[in-house]
């Protein structure tokens, strides 16, 4: 099984990992770790009003912080799933991540597509878009969004709270 797995520098990423660890077997699988860098959609809008020699240094520093951050984020990546034992390898690719990912599946061919969700809403979404909710869309293969965990970690954080309180209540003798 070929799974795809499409990473950026956000928390959902990690949980994308996590979930191929979890809910794939690593004997027969080959794991593709994608990280797409929007060049220059990722340019710092400080350097969209610099100018002179020094403003292309400065620009070409920002590109190269970007690649290393990437091979960074990917190897880690690799590590976790190596650890885990599956066969896995790393790509870093400049261009519109939708498209990457979309042209990258079907090009492999990936059996499944493996992308976090940030779970944006309202302006957020509508200003930055949706990378899941495109590939979904246009994917040849089964895409598994994986949402961020951090919702679930913060409801179980108040699951436990009501819980803790609850038996507290019962120990001394209190009742609902």
């Amino acid at each position: 099984m070929n799974l795809l797995v499409a990473i950026d520098e956000w928390g959902c990423s990690a949980d994308a990992i996590a979930a191929v660890i979890e809910q794939y077997r690593p004997a027969g699988a080959e794991v593709r770790v994608l990280h797409v860098i929007e060049w220059p959609r990722d340019l710092p809008a400080s350097f969209a009003f610099a100018e002179g020699p020094s403003a292309a240094a400065s620009v070409l520093r920002a590109k190269e912080d970007r690649w290393r951050r990437g091979h960074d984020l990917l190897a880690a990546a690799v590590e976790r799933l190596e650890h885990a034992l599956f066969s896995s390898s790393a790509q870093l690719v400049e261009g519109v991540p939708q498209q990457v990912i979309v042209a990258m599946a079907a090009n492999w061919p990936a059996d499944t597509i493996v992308i976090g969700s940030h779970r944006r809403h309202g302006l957020p979404r509508m200003l930055l878009g949706s990378v899941s909710d495109a590939v979904v869309r246009h994917a040849l293969c089964s895409v598994h969004v994986v949402r961020e965990r951090i919702a679930k970690r913060e409801a179980d954080a108040r699951l436990s709270g009501q819980q803790d309180l609850s038996t507290t209540a019962n120990r001394e003798g209190v009742t609902s």
